[in-house]
């Protein structure tokens, strides 16, 4: 019998765009399992309230069948360690994201031997980031591109209030 392969996409996901909703398809189609890890940072106010970003994952992710969205604080190689992943998966957008991810995956590794591995954002998509897709819809700009239908209307929702 061969070990269910598990993998982690961990992350703020404030709000869930369709570039995270790619990064996490395409890890669902190599691993068995999938864990959508959504980081809690008491010091970060994000526009979305944790239980609302799972709210919103799950919606996005309901035919991913091996895909689970929680939530976590702390390290993400306790995390990994606690659900026996084998490995992180991070979705790089260029290569100012490679400089940023490559030492905290040497890291990881070394304290708890869990690979990461890094998938190319989509074309198309390499330059969003929630960051910016909430910059752009605060100023008016169509982000419907970007972002999940579902998750477009709770951010139109939430600017309106």
């Amino acid at each position: 019998m061969s070990e269910v392969r598990r993998a982690v996409c961990p992350g703020s996901y404030d709000p869930p765009t369709i570039g995270h909703l790619d990064v996490i398809a395409r890890t669902a189609a190599l691993f068995d399992e999938v864990f959508v890890a959504i980081l809690v940072n008491p010091r970060k106010q994000g526009l979305f309230e944790t239980g609302e970003r799972i709210e919103m994952l799950r919606e996005i992710t309901t035919d991913l069948p091996q895909v689970r969205v929680e939530a976590f604080s702390g390290l993400v190689v306790d995390y990994c360690r606690e659900r026996g992943v084998q490995a992180l998966v991070k979705g790089l957008r260029g290569a100012t994201d490679y400089d940023y991810e490559l030492p905290m995956a040497h890291m990881n590794r070394h304290l708890t031997g869990v690979e990461t591995m890094f998938l190319p954002g989509a074309p198309g998509q390499v330059y969003v980031s929630s960051s910016l897709v909430k910059e752009v819809a605060r100023g008016g700009g169509d982000v419907t591109p970007f972002l999940p239908p579902t998750v477009h209307r709770r951010l139109a929702e939430r600017l309106r209030d």
